[in-house]
């Protein structure tokens, strides 16, 4: 009797754990499906990205004189030139005969003006020249004491300001000889005998090839009127953009990588200079963001590449060579700094972790992790330590 009590209590026990481990199975929470990715050691690049684009290293701007109608020009982009070769011709607006007399007589003025300024400044050197031998004599007195102190001292008094003079009239010469070019800057329309000049030709200052046409057609500019640019296509630079907040960090001699320029592999570049001055520009959101130039030239420049050519520039600030590094998107910050979720036998583990440098897509682990393990991308608000993960 006591046997068959026994079996049925372990029967009876062996169906209540039984029960009990079904439950637990068919009420505990479903694992959360994550993507996970591995901790490695690897290279780690922080970059500046931005879009930039080429530039000739020496570009000249031709541009116009004075005021008049600009004469089509005959030139195309991508002709060569020479020096002084004349690329252009503007004829100057036509002046009336008030305007030519009011020319004419302020370039006699300032001439009558320089003139008379060159005679004080001759007389002024006469003057201090002879103030110069009266200071000698009277000093030659002075040692013999057959002359009182107070003579010696105003024909040295006399010196100096005979001397002052001479610079005050020297500069008065010069502002003369200003004021008549000035004056003769109103005679570029007009030849010396008085009649309108018809014609100027604008001149290529140096040797190279037209880069860009401003103004083709026949039409009427103002005196600083951009007409073309002359410029070496064989010597381009790469001019980017950046916020000042980025350029702090960016050194002369840094990498720059180059993609999206036509081609199927990055071009290599290294950074020459970071403008010191920096400018306002409006962002496509509309906000005005300060940013400074940074001007690169070519490690390796292809063939193709001309002026103006857009690329995207990767400037390199800061690489390691045997860095453990995860994705980005693994990390996320709590009070004590910051942790990633790390699977660990099927369930999800809170590490807190010490990072340092990161890019865009990754970021390196200085503690707390360890290479190999998994990390949990994008953790959502269900995840919590403990809570059982699956990866997909």
């Amino acid at each position: 009797m006591a046997e068959k009590r026994i079996r049925r209590n372990l029967i009876l026990a062996g169906l209540g754990l039984g029960l009990a481990a079904l439950a637990w199975v068919v009420l505990r929470p479903a694992s959360i499906a994550v993507e996970t990715a591995k901790a490695e050691i690897g290279t780690l690049r922080v970059t500046v990205d931005e879009d930039g684009e080429t530039r000739a290293h020496d570009r000249f701007v031709v541009a116009a004189p004075i005021p008049g109608r600009l004469l089509r020009v005959d030139l195309d982009e991508g002709d060569t030139v020479r020096q002084n070769q004349v690329v252009a011709r503007i004829e100057p607006l036509p002046l009336n005969q008030q305007q030519r007399e009011e020319v004419l007589a302020r370039v006699e003025t300032a001439e009558a003006t320089k003139r008379q300024a060159d005679a004080r400044v001759v007389r002024a050197r006469e003057d201090y020249e002879q103030t110069k031998r009266d200071l000698n004599r009277v000093e030659q007195l002075g040692r013999s004491d057959l002359i009182p102190k107070q003579a010696l001292e105003q024909a040295r008094s006399a010196e100096i300001v005979s001397a002052q003079e001479l610079e005050a009239a020297k500069f008065s010469a010069q502002a003369a000889a200003a004021e008549v070019n000035v004056a003769r800057a109103g005679l570029i329309g007009i030849d010396r005998g008085g009649a309108e000049l018809r014609e100027i030709s604008l001149r290529s200052p140096v040797s190279g090839c037209v880069l860009r046409i401003v103004e083709k057609s026949e039409r009427v500019v103002m005196a600083g009127a951009p007409v073309l640019v002359v410029g070496d296509p064989r010597k381009i630079e790469i001019v980017t953009d950046v916020l000042t907040t980025d350029a702090v960090n960016i050194k002369p001699g840094a990498l720059v990588l180059l993609q999206g320029w036509g081609g199927d592999h990055p071009i290599r570049a290294k950074v020459r200079i970071v403008e010191p001055a920096g400018f306002t520009k409006i962002s496509a959101l509309g906000v005005e963001e300060k940013r400074v130039n940074v001007i690169a030239d070519f490690v390796d420049p292809p063939e193709g590449l001309g002026d103006g050519f857009r690329v995207d520039a990767s400037i390199v600030t800061w690489e390691g060579n045997r860095v453990l590094n995860v994705p980005g998107s693994a990390a996320f910050r709590d009070q004590d700094g910051w942790s990633v979720f790390v699977v660990d036998g099927g369930e999800a583990r809170r590490r807190p972790v010490q990072i340092g440098h990161r890019n865009q897509t990754e970021l390196e682990v200085l503690s707390g992790l360890s290479a190999g393990e998994r990390v949990i991308l994008h953790p959502s608000n269900q995840l919590s330590d403990g809570v059982r993960v699956r990866a997909e």
